[in-house]
């Protein structure tokens, strides 16, 4: 598969989406290596802002009480390096492959063709409910003011940039990425500095010093039960989730093929030194006892341990700003799905969610996510709300990611011969096989009910984000069962799609009502 001209930068105001990639004129234009650097960096930090939210920043202690033992934490976050990197090089594999915007809604409907518009059903009422920047919004509302209010206005201040200002809202986004990696550096860097005794890095008098890093200690309290291993590592996957963030906006994206093959890897290599080197800059610094005693964070012990208490409050603007970085980097791709499920026109007021008006960007696909986020943290209950919003925005990521991996295997197969499939990128087929089976355990441990006295949620069933997630796909296979099936057999009728150009010049499906035994240039009815 040939790809579009390497003549081109990253990310322009969303225009005429493309089906295909490959026919943007390159003449009279020269890509200078500063913006070939441009358009790699902008695709890097979609991927970085959207996997490093807040997570890093509580998840250590999280991880630890659940492994028992330094040892195991590493173990642990190694392992899921390893889930992540297969994630990436399945996502690079169908984005070489189908370089246009969607991510998984793109390749599941290349993958499961029959029955027609069903699977594009069930991920649109995903792509609608869901309300995926729900979680960071309360985050960063809650890092300085514990207030709701401030969390709908910071999602409704990223709605208006990326709806409006597309270009200051993408720079923002790209200063925050950077941000956020330079505090992971000061982090790491400095536990580095601490545990090498480099004068002015050492543990604060009045705090215990941390001896982590023996042998004895290393190892000591390693819980090798399988209830706990299961917690902990479901709880490192997810801290690695994001690394198919640029494939949903891979219209927009110049020589989608290349940049996407060194940018996801690039990426994750930056995730996984990044988290690796701040687990060590923790464990430098704080002791274990610390880490598992109480309910503060490590990055906010590790600030009191190094540099003195009065830093801790920098800490909540910190994680705030990584909050908004996330959320920002969400909205931008999020939206544009919710512009291709337009384009599918499978959606009530399709043209309305396809469009680029007023300001030549997603704003209706933007507004939808915005809506929907804001009703989910409004009418999550105190207490509860992160958690369940987590919880329930990432489970049909796990049902989503099963059928990506199932279907690639498919396609490997002589049953999917006529499909085929040659992309540019060929994922190894053991590294696929082990994605697949990593989400096949995600999908299964939050079935399993938890051991006494370590209830999921406050108020809630531990159940309780499973099935509504689950409910919400039911939705939607019964939404194209009743206008898609069983309306069309009963007033005998088909239904086939042609695409228009609006007049804002975003082309979409619409479509058409065939009557049976009449040829597509028969009457139709809209």
């Amino acid at each position: 598969m040939d790809g579009p001209s390497e003549t081109e930068p990253l990310l322009r105001p969303a225009q005429v989406q493309r089906k295909v990639t490959n026919d943007i004129p390159g003449e009279g234009y020269s890509e200078s290596v500063q913006d070939e650097a441009n358009r790699l960096a902008s695709a890097v930090m979609l991927i970085f802002n959207r996997v490093i939210g807040t997570g890093i920043f509580a998840s250590p202690s999280i991880i630890l009480r659940s492994s028992g033992s330094v040892g195991m934490t590493f173990i642990m976050w190694i392992l899921g390096a390893l889930v992540a990197s297969a994630g990436t090089a399945v996502y690079v594999e169908f984005g070489t492959g189908l370089p246009r915007s969607g991510g998984e809604k793109t390749y599941m409907e290349y993958i499961y063709r029959r029955p027609r518009f069903m699977i594009t059903c069930f991920y649109a009422i995903y792509g609608l409910l869901i309300g995926w920047l729900s979680a960071s919004s309360v985050v960063f509302g809650e890092c300085k003011f514990h207030s709701l209010l401030v969390a709908l206005l910071c999602s409704t201040f990223c709605l208006v940039i990326h709806g409006a200002f597309l270009n200051y809202g993408l720079k923002l986004q790209n200063a925050l990425g950077v941000f956020k990696l330079f505090v992971l550096l000061i982090i790491a860097v400095s536990g580095l500095f601490s545990l090498a005794g480099v004068p002015g890095f050492a543990v604060r008098a009045g705090y215990e010093i941390p001896h982590n890093f023996t042998w004895s200690s290393f190892w000591e309290g390693s819980d090798t039960g399988l209830n706990a291993f299961v917690t902990g590592m479901y709880n490192v996957i997810w801290s690695y989730i994001g690394y198919s963030n640029a494939n949903y906006a891979l219209s927009e994206v110049r020589d989608p093929i290349r940049t996407i093959k060194r940018a996801a890897p690039l990426a994750m290599v930056l995730v996984a030194v990044a988290y690796m080197s701040v687990n060590v800059a923790y464990f430098a610094v704080v002791s274990k006892q610390d880490m598992l005693g109480g309910g503060t964070m490590a990055a906010a012990l590790f600030f009191r341990n190094i540099f003195g208490p009065a830093t801790e409050r920098i800490l909540s603007v910190v994680i705030a700003l990584s909050a908004l970085g996330n959320i920002m980097s969400i909205l931008f791709t999020q939206g544009r799905v919710v512009q291709e499920l337009g384009r599918e026109g499978v959606l009530p007021f399709s043209s309305f969610f396809a469009s680029n008006k007023p300001f030549n960007a997603p704003l209706s696909g933007l507004f939808a996510q915005w809506l929907i986020s804001a009703i989910v943290m409004t009418a999550a209950p105190p207490g509860d709300a992160y958690l369940f919003i987590v919880n329930f925005s990432s489970y049909p990521l796990t049902m989503f990611n099963l059928l990506i991996s199932g279907g690639l295997l498919l396609l490997y197969t002589p049953a999917f011969k006529s499909y085929a499939w040659r992309p540019p990128f060929r994922a190894w087929k053991f590294v696929v096989v082990f994605f697949f089976l990593s989400n096949v355990f995600l999908a299964i441990v939050p079935m399993i009910p938890p051991s006494p006295g370590s209830d999921v949620y406050e108020r809630l069933p531990y159940w309780s984000h499973v099935v509504l997630a689950l409910s919400i796909g039911l939705l939607g296979i019964i939404y194209w069962f009743i206008f898609f099936d069983w309306i069309p057999r009963k007033r005998g009728y088909r239904i086939v799609q042609e695409t228009v150009l609006q007049d804002d010049g975003v082309s979409r499906n619409v479509l058409r009502r065939i009557p049976n035994g009449s040829g597509d240039e028969g009457p139709a009815q809209m």
